[in-house]
């Protein structure tokens, strides 16, 4: 299955690439995207006694006019509620022509318990808040929690963010086409969709690749190319050495939760870097991961010189102010060409140390030859980072990533439960296999360390932030209930062999 995610405007310019490609027209797609709906209809729900059918003006209105006769023609009992006339000439009107029944303004609509409703009312393309007779329509359907067939996003939800636009639907079902829209990931457009189904409708492949789109969702497809298999003769240091800042004596958990999951996600070597009061409280806990002490600039660049680490983890647990922004500025300061350090991923406190020196981190990172930068903010670190993009009410969070992404010249993953991911080169996944269980304190420390690891051994950045992610949510959704951020480098291990065993059939 491919990756891509396409935006309202992309899926408007593939339609129209596509009717100019042939052998469909307009009229031909929609008759295609009609039929996909219906057929999932009758196969889903044989026994509905009613189904209750909204079309609005434009074309998913015109998908929904074929529904409706479609599922007429197979015998089931269909009531069409409609908007307004599409306008002449279009594909809707042609629709709207061959569909035979009744048509009765939405206006009058009652729902009636029992019955299937098909919402093909606005679908992604609408840009502005539903009102009127259609948020009476939602309202009453809500209130008689009545099931509802989305006909490409549930009406109310934006296409290109999944905020809900005044009101919307919630459907227990949505069947997109072509591609999936960004608004069926990102929440709260993710919770309205149901299960999402995707169908073909004749839209090829070449149509999209001529698109070129730069946003994704995050599944193993987009990444598994770069993921890293070792070879027969790797030793540890060819699997890449990672570093890990620690904190003091009283918050030195954060930073081994970060090393033992970079550890776990393949790098051969991993090292603890710790403050001397702090030395033995993680010797005390640390076995096949190395530990050194760093208390002072020099320091680390004795470690770049000496142990020539290949990603380091700032962050988790170290404690906020100049002692983070200066170790920062000092890996960052390094050289990728031959055998530098590949790359930072600075979490948690190291994001905040920054709040009033964004610039300094920014411009640092954007050096032609500097290391790698990601950077994994919460809403709230994302926030103090980035306060006028976070700010912005008219951004999406997948806009807002990429603009983040942009001005720091850094890869950002941007949490949540719809985590998003973006690159400063403009591309951007979006997160789908999140999972509740990962809400508790250190499953960040440990997402670090994973991306820090994969990083070590090659990945390049943007891949290497992707599969972290993934992996992460992953191991925590096959875990499940009970689940705490202790447990999530092990829970890791099955999701990594299976990767593994995918890339060398």
């Amino acid at each position: 299955m491919r990756n891509e995610l396409l935006s309202p405007a992309e899926m408007a310019n593939a339609d129209r690439l596509a009717i100019a490609a042939g052998p469909l027209d307009g009229y031909g797609l929609m008759r295609r995207a009609g039929e996909a709906v219906a057929a999932v209809v009758l196969a889903r729900y044989p026994a509905s006694a009613r189904v209750d059918v909204m079309c609005g003006p434009g074309n998913n209105g015109g998908d929904g006019y074929v529904v409706a006769r479609l599922l007429a023609e197979a015998g089931v009992s269909v009531a069409l509620w409609v908007t307004s006339e599409p306008r002449a000439g279009s594909d809707a009107a042609l629709a709207a022509a061959e569909c035979r029944i009744e048509r009765r303004p939405l206006s009058a609509f009652q729902a009636e318990p029992g019955s299937l409703v098909v919402d093909a009312l606005y679908g992604a393309g609408l840009s502005k808040p539903i009102s009127g007779d259609a948020a009476k329509a939602v309202q009453a359907v809500t209130e008689l929690d009545l099931p509802v067939v989305a006909v490409d996003l549930p009406s109310g939800v934006s296409g290109d963010g999944g905020e809900v636009l005044g009101s919307a639907f919630r459907a227990i079902l949505t069947v997109t086409f072509a591609r999936k829209k960004p608004g069926h990931l990102l929440l709260p457009g993710r919770e309205r969709c149901g299960q999402i189904v995707l169908a073909d409708i004749g839209i090829r492949d070449e149509i999209i690749d001529e698109l070129a789109p730069q946003a994704f969702e995050n599944r193993p497809g987009l990444w598994i190319a770069n993921f890293p298999v070792p070879a027969v003769d790797a030793h540890k240091y060819k699997r890449g050495h990672t570093s890990v800042f620690s904190g003091g004596p009283s918050a030195t958990g954060a930073a081994r939760l970060s090393a033992l999951a970079a550890a776990r996600s393949g790098a051969g070597a991993v090292t603890v870097l710790s403050p001397a009061n702090a030395m033995q409280v993680n010797a005390a806990h640390l076995t096949s991961i190395m530990l050194r002490k760093v208390d002072a600039i020099e320091d680390v660049h004795d470690v770049i010189a000496d142990r020539r680490p290949s990603t380091f983890v700032l962050g988790p647990g170290f404690g906020i102010g100049d002692k983070a922004r200066d170790f920062t500025l000092a890996v960052l300061a390094g050289k990728r060409q031959d055998g530098g350090v590949e790359g930072l991923v600075l979490d948690a406190d190291g994001i905040t140390s920054f709040r009033n020196a964004a610039t300094t981190l920014f411009e640092a990172a954007g050096r032609p030859d500097a290391p790698a930068l990601v950077m994994t903010p919460h809403e709230g670190e994302f926030g103090r980072l980035f306060a006028d993009i976070a700010g912005d009410k008219a951004l999406s969070k997948l806009a807002k990533a990429r603009a983040a992404a942009e001005r720091s010249n850094a890869v950002i993953v941007y949490k949540g439960a719809d985590s998003v991911i973006a690159s400063p080169d403009g591309r951007a996944a979006v997160n789908s296999n999140g999972a509740p269980w990962l809400a508790t304190a250190g499953s960040g420390d440990v997402l670090a360390g994973s991306i820090a690891g994969l990083l070590a051994q090659g990945m390049p950045a943007f891949e290497a932030a992707c599969a972290g992610v993934w992996i992460h949510a992953e191991a925590g959704s096959r875990f499940g209930p009970g689940l705490i951020a202790e447990d999530l480098p092990l829970a890791m291990v099955p999701v990594l062999r299976q990767l593994m065993e995918s890339t060398v059939r």
